[in-house]
């Protein structure tokens, strides 16, 4: 998500730190950079001229602090008119006292009216509302079809009729809301390829006689300025109360995100970031500005972990570690949940300063490689996850075969589990922050080698280390390579357990 956005201000910031003071020459170069970098995030051109000239003057004006580095300075300028910019956050939903309260959806077409439709009404179940969704879409084939059956997977009712006309079926379905008792109406309108007259006299007589209390438009953020486009006029169509964008997880440029509140001055209520009916979140312009600056979504990370991880299981998982046990079974149980929380490369992008890491790991499919060790430690039986020093040539090949991969690769993999395995007791210690980060770079680690030769992933604070530590740390790994030797010729002519 806004990866070309934040590579082009990333490479803006390194000036200031190349320089390493802050003057008047650099500044004005590396905000052309900014201005540029916007430019080719398809933010709307009145919106990045207002916004430069407002970071430029506070850039002028601001206090040099000689504990902060120049690039610092002015990521923290930027950061903040860019929040104000995309603001203020306002999620809430205006509820009516008394009857339904009847939500509109408008869009174009392909915006993701119907799944957005379904997303918000889940939404709104899991806060105790009881909501409906109307099938007033009637123009797209086979869309009232959809909606149905994305009712029936968030259990809630659908509202059509074959034939009708969109403005009576609307009025209809507030009836039949009432005769239910549901406490909230969803229309789902028809959209366009593109606005049109025909589209907007609908719309414009759904309004006049549904008298909907919200009218929110659905907007594609990968189409860029055509999105921002639609949306002032449909605004101007139908005053709206808000703006939904869809498919943000998908848009590398973030021109829709920065521009549509400036320039429709109709704020976001919620975005889209997957085709999940669970992937609709209120919008928070700082969590999303931290994300276009490289500095990470710790709020998304907690919530990412905290749907992940089973609390009970995760006690259980703290007291073995803290007892020093972990055995390839837990390893298992870690790469589990790291993949529930997304991909690899999403995970490691919530954590400030590895938004890059993407591009760091060459393409790799890190995902992948996750996969394969999974794949790996299933195909060993339980009796060898809980003992890896039992698994000897002939176990290897056994595992090997069963996961599709070379026996090098299994070797590979045990050797990272015992040096893993001593880390445990310090891992034992950590926040749940740092602990999510060191699985994070075990994903890096063996995206980075496909042969299954890992080595142990960093811990902690990243400290370097010293030529005498390094020293120690090698003599270390070379004596339990030679134990690990020794022990498998001892099993060598051992035949494997059952």
């Amino acid at each position: 998500m806004f990866d070309d956005l934040q590579k082009r201000l990333s490479s803006a910031f390194r000036r200031f730190r190349v320089s390493g003071v802050l003057t008047e020459a650099n500044m004005t170069e590396g905000l052309r950079e900014v201005r540029a970098a916007l430019l080719e995030a398809d933010v709307n051109y009145n919106v990045v001229q207002d916004f430069m000239a407002k970071v430029r003057e506070k850039a002028v004006g601001a206090q040099i602090v000689k504990s902060v580095r120049p690039e610092q300075q002015i990521v923290k300028l930027v950061h903040d008119e860019l929040v104000e910019t995309m603001g203020p956050s306002d999620p809430s939903i205006r509820f009516e006292k008394t009857g339904p309260t009847v939500i509109m959806l408008c869009g174009l077409q392909g915006s993701g009216k119907t799944t957005t439709s379904g997303k918000l009404a889940k939404l709104l179940s899991a806060h105790e509302r009881k909501p409906m969704l109307v099938a007033a879409d009637l123009q797209r084939p086979a869309a009232v079809e959809q909606l149905k059956v994305v009712g029936e997977q968030i259990g809630v009712p659908v509202f059509s009729r074959e034939g009708a006309d969109p403005v009576k079926l609307c009025q209809d379905a507030v009836a039949e809301a009432n005769r239910q008792g549901r406490d909230t109406i969803i229309l789902d309108t028809a959209g366009r390829l593109h606005v049109d007259d025909e589209l907007m006299a609908e719309l414009v007589q759904i309004e006049k006689k549904v008298k909907p209390h919200q009218v929110f438009f659905v907007c594609d953020a990968m189409t860029g300025q055509d999105a921002v486009a639609s949306a002032d006029a449909f605004n101007k169509a139908l005053e709206l109360d808000g703006v939904i964008l869809t498919k943000l997880d998908g848009d590398a440029r973030g021109g829709a995100a920065l521009s549509v509140r400036k320039v429709t001055g109709v704020p976001v209520k919620f975005v889209g970031k997957g085709e999940k009916l669970d992937k609709l979140e209120p919008f928070d312009p700082e969590r999303l500005v931290g994300q276009m600056l490289g500095m990470g979504d710790i709020v998304g990370l907690v919530n990412a972990a905290q749907e992940a991880v089973d609390e009970e299981e995760a006690r259980l998982q703290q007291e073995r570690m803290a007892k020093g046990k972990f055995d390839l079974e837990d390893f298992r149980k870690q790469i589990v949940n790291i993949k529930k929380m997304g991909s690899v490369q999403s995970v490691m992008g919530m954590f400030p300063g590895m938004g890059d890491v993407a591009e760091t790991m060459g393409g790799i499919d890190a995902d992948g490689e996750v996969r394969r060790i999974q794949g790996i430690i299933d195909s060993m039986t339980p009796r060898e996850r809980s003992r890896p020093d039992l698994i000897d040539i002939g176990r290897r090949r056994r595992i090997a075969a069963g996961a599709g991969v070379e026996p090098s690769a299994v070797s590979g993999l045990v050797k990272q589990f015992d040096a893993m395995a001593g880390l445990v007791k310090q891992m034992s210690q950590m926040s749940m922050f740092d602990r999510l980060k060191s699985m994070a770079n075990l994903g890096r680690a063996a995206a980075r080698n496909p042969a299954g030769k890992l080595a142990a992933p960093k811990i902690g604070t990243g400290k370097r280390l010293s030529p005498k530590e390094r020293e120690k740390l090698k003599k270390q790994r070379e004596k339990e390579e030679r134990k690990r030797r020794r022990e498998e010729r001892d099993n060598r002519d051992r035949p494997a357990e059952p």
